[in-house]
């Protein structure tokens, strides 16, 4: 139980620390890769860490496309 409350203070730190840096799909994804990855073996912290890299990697993409999208003329395709 301690180990717990240890790391959920060490995360809870380590977010406040950060300040305002753009973590756009990073904090679900880190937080469900880190449930995933604690059920598949015990390996919290990998999965966390793949987490937010795909979750990351997916939000620039959904980014990108709408700017796609607001860019192109109405009727064009």
């Amino acid at each position: 139980m301690k180990r717990l409350i240890l790391g959920t203070v060490a995360a809870l730190s380590a977010l406040t620390a950060a300040g305002a840096a753009e973590a756009k799909g990073c904090i679900k994804g880190a937080i469900v890769g880190g449930i995933a990855g604690h059920y598949a073996g015990h390996h919290g912290l990998a999965g966390a860490a793949a987490g937010c890299a795909v979750g990351r990697m997916r939000a620039n993409a959904k980014a990108r496309a709408a700017d796609q999208q607001a860019i192109r003329p109405a009727g064009v395709r």
